[in-house]
């Protein structure tokens, strides 16, 4: 039986042979946040050389990126990336997500829509059939953090205020636990029109392209409209 940290590993791995093919001197990928990717980056390190720099979610990554000789670009020097490689902390059969465990949601989802193709590398445990049981991050502005509070009870979620954490951007995090998310994309675009929020950890209007599901059995490929 592989541990959960064995999966990431798997994940990450994957994730590497999926994209060695499509780096070059000239490209530059997007690298998102958390313990996979953390895994991934220490696997792409042995091929810095393959590619032109690194476009990061987060000055976590940026920082692991970094220490390991790659070159790591601001995003307004970028016009494009092929790639953008990701976790997630649920993902659906639709490749729908619910991301910001770690914090880094906003800056997640502006990278990855600079990206032609945002591939999700989970471990089997992340996969749902329907997001919701881990709570929602929600990314804050502090001084709506009450009325966004208040809006988000109406909707029939409870909020909590992560403690003692503040984002890359200066902001708060309210995470959203007992959410009906039986159309994500209509709650995401919902959420996001509350004023004071910055972005929720919905990702369904734009999901990702590819999922690497690491399993007991091996990685599957998922794709949409594919069944895990």
């Amino acid at each position: 039986m592989l541990t959960q940290q064995e999966l990431k590993q798997n994940a990450a791995r994957a994730a590497l042979d999926y994209i060695l093919p499509l780096l070059g001197p000239d490209v530059v990928l997007g690298v998102g946040t958390g313990s996979t990717v953390d895994l991934f980056i220490d696997e792409l390190a042995a091929h810095r050389g393959h590619l032109r720099a690194a476009v990061s979610s987060s000055e976590r990554s940026s920082a692991r990126l970094r220490a390991h000789g790659i070159d790591v670009l601001d995003l307004n020097q970028v016009e494009s990336m092929p790639l953008y490689v990701d976790g997630a902390d649920e993902i659906d059969d639709a490749l729908n997500m619910v991301k910001g465990g770690g914090g880094a949601l906003t800056r997640e989802k502006i990278v990855a829509s600079v990206a032609r193709r945002f591939v999700c590398i989970v471990d089997e445990s992340k996969c749902v059939r329907r997001l919701g049981r881990f709570p929602l991050p929600i990314e804050v502005i502090p001084m709506a953090l009450a009325v966004v509070s208040r809006r988000l009870s109406e909707l029939g979620g409870t909020p909590a205020l992560r403690q003692g954490f503040v984002t890359d951007n200066g902001c708060q995090i309210l995470d959203v636990s007992g959410l009906d998310i039986a159309d994500p994309k209509r709650l995401e675009a919902r959420i996001n029109d509350i004023p004071g929020v910055v972005t929720c950890g919905l990702f369904a209007m734009a999901g990702a392209d590819l999922a690497l599901v690491s399993t007991q059995d091996g990685v599957r490929r998922v794709e949409p409209g594919a069944s895990q």
